[in-house]
Protein backbone atom coordinates (compact mmCIF):
# COMPACT_ATOMS: atom_id res chain seq x y z
CA UNK A 1 0.00 0.00 0.00
CA UNK A 2 2.91 2.32 0.74
CA UNK A 3 4.09 1.83 -2.85
CA UNK A 4 0.68 2.82 -4.20
CA UNK A 5 0.74 5.98 -2.07
CA UNK A 6 4.23 6.78 -3.39
CA UNK A 7 3.05 6.36 -6.99
CA UNK A 8 0.06 8.63 -6.37
CA UNK A 9 2.35 11.24 -4.79
CA UNK A 10 4.59 11.03 -7.85
CA UNK A 11 1.64 11.98 -10.06
CA UNK A 12 1.08 15.15 -8.01
CA UNK A 13 4.78 15.99 -7.99
CA UNK A 14 5.12 15.44 -11.74
CA UNK A 15 2.08 17.59 -12.48
CA UNK A 16 3.41 20.35 -10.22
CA UNK A 17 6.87 20.25 -11.79
CA UNK A 18 5.32 20.99 -15.17
CA UNK A 19 2.67 23.56 -14.25
CA UNK A 20 4.80 25.58 -11.84
CA UNK A 21 6.33 27.28 -14.87
CA UNK A 22 2.93 28.70 -15.70
CA UNK A 23 3.28 31.14 -12.81
CA UNK A 24 6.35 32.73 -14.40
CA UNK A 25 4.87 32.61 -17.89
CA UNK A 26 1.65 34.15 -16.62
CA UNK A 27 3.52 37.09 -15.07
CA UNK A 28 5.54 37.64 -18.25
CA UNK A 29 2.46 37.54 -20.48
CA UNK A 30 0.57 39.91 -18.17
CA UNK A 31 3.55 42.28 -18.23
CA UNK A 32 3.57 42.11 -22.04
CA UNK A 33 -0.16 42.87 -22.10
CA UNK A 34 0.31 45.96 -19.95
CA UNK A 35 3.27 47.19 -21.99
CA UNK A 36 1.44 46.45 -25.24
CA UNK A 37 -1.68 48.28 -24.14
CA UNK A 38 -0.19 51.36 -22.46
CA UNK A 39 3.02 51.84 -24.43
CA UNK A 40 2.06 50.66 -27.92
CA UNK A 41 -1.75 50.89 -27.81
CA UNK A 42 -2.11 47.23 -28.81
CA UNK A 43 -4.71 44.96 -27.25
CA UNK A 44 -5.11 41.30 -28.25
CA UNK A 45 -8.05 39.48 -26.64
CA UNK A 46 -6.54 36.00 -27.14
CA UNK A 47 -3.40 37.02 -25.25
CA UNK A 48 -5.53 38.41 -22.41
CA UNK A 49 -7.51 35.17 -22.30
CA UNK A 50 -4.28 33.17 -22.21
CA UNK A 51 -3.65 34.61 -18.73
CA UNK A 52 -7.06 33.28 -17.65
CA UNK A 53 -6.22 29.85 -19.09
CA UNK A 54 -2.81 29.77 -17.39
CA UNK A 55 -4.26 30.92 -14.07
CA UNK A 56 -7.00 28.28 -14.19
CA UNK A 57 -4.51 25.57 -15.15
CA UNK A 58 -2.08 26.56 -12.43
CA UNK A 59 -4.67 26.44 -9.67
CA UNK A 60 -6.81 23.54 -10.87
CA UNK A 61 -3.92 21.19 -11.60
CA UNK A 62 -1.80 22.44 -8.69
CA UNK A 63 -4.42 21.74 -6.03
CA UNK A 64 -3.38 18.10 -5.57
CA UNK A 65 0.25 19.06 -4.99
CA UNK A 66 -0.87 21.71 -2.51
CA UNK A 67 -2.76 18.99 -0.66
CA UNK A 68 0.32 16.74 -0.77
CA UNK A 69 2.53 19.35 0.90
CA UNK A 70 -0.22 20.28 3.40
CA UNK A 71 -0.54 23.91 2.32
CA UNK A 72 -4.30 24.07 1.88
CA UNK A 73 -6.12 26.56 4.05
CA UNK A 74 -7.83 24.93 6.97
CA UNK A 75 -9.73 26.21 9.96
CA UNK A 76 -7.30 25.60 12.80
CA UNK A 77 -9.63 26.54 15.63
CA UNK A 78 -9.73 22.98 16.96
CA UNK A 79 -7.16 21.25 14.78
CA UNK A 80 -4.13 23.24 15.99
CA UNK A 81 -4.68 22.33 19.63
CA UNK A 82 -5.76 18.73 18.98
CA UNK A 83 -3.59 15.72 19.76
CA UNK A 84 -1.91 13.83 16.95
CA UNK A 85 -4.51 11.03 17.21
CA UNK A 86 -7.38 13.52 17.00
CA UNK A 87 -5.79 15.25 14.00
CA UNK A 88 -5.45 11.89 12.32
CA UNK A 89 -9.16 11.13 12.90
CA UNK A 90 -10.14 14.58 11.60
CA UNK A 91 -8.01 14.05 8.49
CA UNK A 92 -9.45 10.59 7.84
CA UNK A 93 -12.99 11.95 8.25
CA UNK A 94 -12.21 14.89 5.98
CA UNK A 95 -10.81 12.72 3.20
CA UNK A 96 -13.53 10.05 3.38
CA UNK A 97 -16.61 12.15 3.97
CA UNK A 98 -15.82 15.63 2.64
CA UNK A 99 -13.05 15.80 0.03
CA UNK A 100 -13.54 12.55 -1.89
CA UNK A 101 -17.35 12.69 -2.05
CA UNK A 102 -17.37 16.35 -3.07
CA UNK A 103 -14.83 15.72 -5.84
CA UNK A 104 -16.77 12.70 -7.10
CA UNK A 105 -20.02 14.70 -7.13
CA UNK A 106 -18.30 17.59 -8.95
CA UNK A 107 -16.83 15.14 -11.46
CA UNK A 108 -20.22 13.51 -12.03
CA UNK A 109 -22.11 16.77 -12.52
CA UNK A 110 -19.45 18.52 -14.62
CA UNK A 111 -18.81 15.62 -16.97
CA UNK A 112 -21.84 16.21 -19.30
CA UNK A 113 -20.82 19.84 -19.79
CA UNK A 114 -17.22 18.87 -20.52
CA UNK A 115 -18.31 16.09 -22.88
CA UNK A 116 -20.65 18.43 -24.77
CA UNK A 117 -17.97 21.10 -24.95
CA UNK A 118 -15.61 18.59 -26.58
CA UNK A 119 -18.37 17.41 -28.93
CA UNK A 120 -18.76 20.87 -30.43
CA UNK A 121 -15.16 22.00 -29.76
CA UNK A 122 -16.58 24.96 -27.88
CA UNK A 123 -15.14 28.25 -29.07
CA UNK A 124 -13.85 31.39 -27.40
CA UNK A 125 -15.24 33.13 -24.35
CA UNK A 126 -14.89 36.51 -26.06
CA UNK A 127 -14.85 37.51 -29.71
CA UNK A 128 -11.27 37.15 -30.85
CA UNK A 129 -10.38 34.92 -27.91
CA UNK A 130 -8.80 31.50 -27.69
CA UNK A 131 -10.90 28.92 -29.50
CA UNK A 132 -10.49 26.23 -26.85
CA UNK A 133 -13.03 26.59 -24.06
CA UNK A 134 -13.34 22.80 -24.21
CA UNK A 135 -9.75 22.60 -22.91
CA UNK A 136 -10.53 25.05 -20.13
CA UNK A 137 -13.58 23.01 -19.08
CA UNK A 138 -11.45 19.86 -19.13
CA UNK A 139 -9.57 21.24 -16.15
CA UNK A 140 -12.61 20.49 -13.95
CA UNK A 141 -12.50 16.68 -14.24
CA UNK A 142 -8.69 16.76 -14.18
CA UNK A 143 -8.87 18.75 -10.93
CA UNK A 144 -11.31 16.24 -9.43
CA UNK A 145 -9.31 13.19 -10.46
CA UNK A 146 -5.99 14.59 -9.25
CA UNK A 147 -7.47 15.58 -5.89
CA UNK A 148 -9.15 12.19 -5.41
CA UNK A 149 -5.88 10.41 -6.20
CA UNK A 150 -3.92 12.61 -3.80
CA UNK A 151 -6.57 12.23 -1.13
CA UNK A 152 -6.39 8.45 -1.57
CA UNK A 153 -2.61 8.60 -1.12
CA UNK A 154 -2.91 10.62 2.07
CA UNK A 155 -5.68 8.36 3.34
CA UNK A 156 -3.49 5.29 2.76
CA UNK A 157 -0.70 6.92 4.75
CA UNK A 158 -3.09 7.88 7.53
CA UNK A 159 -4.43 4.34 7.79
CA UNK A 160 -1.04 2.61 7.68
CA UNK A 161 0.56 2.13 11.09
CA UNK A 162 3.45 4.45 12.01
CA UNK A 163 3.33 6.58 8.89
CA UNK A 164 2.57 10.19 8.32
CA UNK A 165 1.86 12.34 5.29
CA UNK A 166 4.99 13.04 3.24
CA UNK A 167 6.68 16.41 3.47
CA UNK A 168 7.40 18.69 0.53
CA UNK A 169 10.49 18.04 -1.50
CA UNK A 170 10.17 21.22 -3.51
Amino acid sequence: MQRLADILDTISRATASVIRWLALLMVLVQFAIVVGRYVFGVNIIAVQESVLYMHATLFMLGAAYTLLVDKHVRVDVFYAKASQATRRRIDIFGHLFLLMPSMLVLLYWSWPSVRNSWKILEGPISVGGIEAVFLLKSLIPAFCILLVLQSLSLLIRLLLPDTSAPKADA
